[in-house]
C-alpha cells in the first residue's frame, strides 16, 4: 500500500511538472503572438503595377512602411476590376488592420469598399475615388486643377490658338474624367483653339502610341497634344518622333514620372504636371497609422500639383 501511494505521488508530481511546462510554453507562444499582433498590418490593393506611376506609389508606401515599422501586403489587380475585388477579399482574410485601395474603376470598386465596411475594417482610397461605400478618407490630387494647368500652359505657349489633340485616360475613373474636364474648361475659354481629335487611350503607353499614329496620319497640322498622364504622353511622343514632327507639336502630360522628366530635359516633351506618386504612397501609410491610432483625418486630403517645364525640371522632387 505504501509502495502504491509512493508511485502515485511520483506520477502526480510528473503530471504537474509537465502541465506547468506546457503552460509556460503556451504562455510564451501567446506573448510571441501578441508581439506580432501589435504591429500594424496594412493591405494595399493597387489597380495595376504595369505603370511607372503606380509602381512609384507602391514603392513610396513600402518605404514608409519600413520606416514606420508597419507590415504591408500589396496586390496587383492588373487593371481588372473583377480581380481587384478578389484581391480585396483575399486581403480581408489576412487579418489586416487597415485597407488602402487605388481603384481600377471608380464604380466597380464600391463593392469591395462595402465588403471592407461589412468586415469592420477601416478603408480609404488613394489617387482614384470610389463611387460607393464608406471610406475614411481619400488622398489624391486635384484632377480639375491639373487639367486647368495643362490647358493654361497650352494656351500661353501657343498664344491662344491652334489645332489641339486630347488623349484621355480611363473614363471609368474620376481622375480620367476630371483631368479631361479641367483641360476642356480652358479650351472652351479659348475661342481660337480647335480640338481636332479627342480619344481615350486608357492611361496606356502602347495604346496612346497607336492612337497618336492614326491622328498624325489624319491631320497635317497639329499644334498641341495634351495627354492625361505621362505614360500616354510618352506613347504619343514615340509616334510624333517616328513621324519627324517633334518640333511642330507642343506636348504636355501629367504625373512627373522619371521618363517624362528625362524627355523634358532632352527637349522632346514640353511639360508635365508634378503629382509625385512616391509621396502619395508615403502619405497613404502615414494616414493608415493615424486612423489606427484613433486620430481624426480629413475626409479628403489633396496633395499639391505643379507645372514642370525645362525651366524647373531639376528643382522638382519626385522622391
Amino acid at each position: 500500500m505504501k509502495k502504491l501511494m509512493s508511485m502515485f505521488a511520483v506520477i502526480l508530481t510528473l503530471v504537474l511538472l509537465v502541465g506547468c511546462s506546457m503552460d509556460d510554453e503556451a504562455s510564451g507562444k501567446t506573448e510571441k503572438e501578441k508581439g506580432t499582433n501589435d504591429k500594424l498590418k496594412v493591405g494595399l490593393s493597387m489597380n495595376t503595377l504595369n505603370n511607372p506611376f503606380f509602381v512609384a506609389v507602391k514603392e513610396g508606401a513600402e518605404a514608409q512602411a519600413k520606416e514606420r515599422d508597419v507590415d504591408i501586403v500589396v496586390t496587383d489587380a492588373q487593371n481588372d476590376p473583377g480581380k481587384q475585388l478578389a484581391d480585396v477579399e483575399n486581403l480581408l482574410q489576412q487579418n489586416i488592420d487597415i485597407l488602402i485601395i487605388d481603384p481600377a474603376d471608380s464604380d466597380a470598386i464600391a463593392q469591395a469598399v462595402k465588403k471592407a465596411n461589412d468586415s469592420d475594417i477601416p478603408v480609404f482610397t488613394v489617387d482614384r475615388q470610389s463611387n460607393g461605400g464608406d471610406v475614411a478618407t481619400h488622398i489624391g490630387f486635384d484632377a480639375i486643377k491639373s487639367g486647368n494647368i495643362a490647358g493654361n500652359y497650352m494656351s500661353e505657349t501657343l498664344g491662344g490658338k491652334g489645332n489641339i489633340v486630347e488623349i484621355q485616360g480611363i473614363l471609368g475613373t474620376n481622375v480620367g474624367q476630371l483631368r479631361s474636364e479641367g483641360f476642356n474648361q480652358i479650351v472652351e475659354e479659348t475661342p481660337d483653339f480647335k480640338v481636332i481629335a479627342r480619344q481615350s487611350a486608357n492611361f496606356d503607353r502602347g495604346e496612346a502610341m497607336k492612337v497618336m499614329e492614326d491622328i498624325l496620319q489624319a491631320n497635317k497640322e497639329i499644334d498641341g497634344v495634351y495627354a492625361a498622364n505621362d505614360e500616354m504622353a510618352l506613347g504619343a511622343l514615340a509616334a510624333i518622333e517616328a513621324a519627324g514632327r517633334v518640333d511642330e507639336i507642343v506636348l504636355i502630360g501629367c504625373d512627373a514620372i522619371d521618363p517624362s522628366m528625362d524627355a523634358i530635359r532632352a527637349g522632346k516633351m514640353n511639360a508635365t504636371i508634378a503629382e509625385p506618386p512616391f509621396f502619395l504612397g508615403k502619405e497613404a501609410v502615414d494616414t493608415a497609422i493615424k486612423i489606427s491610432d484613433g486620430e481624426d483625418v480629413e475626409k479628403e486630403v489633396i496633395l499639391d500639383s505643379n507645372l514642370v517645364t525645362a525651366d524647373n525640371v531639376d528643382q522638382i522632387k519626385t522622391k
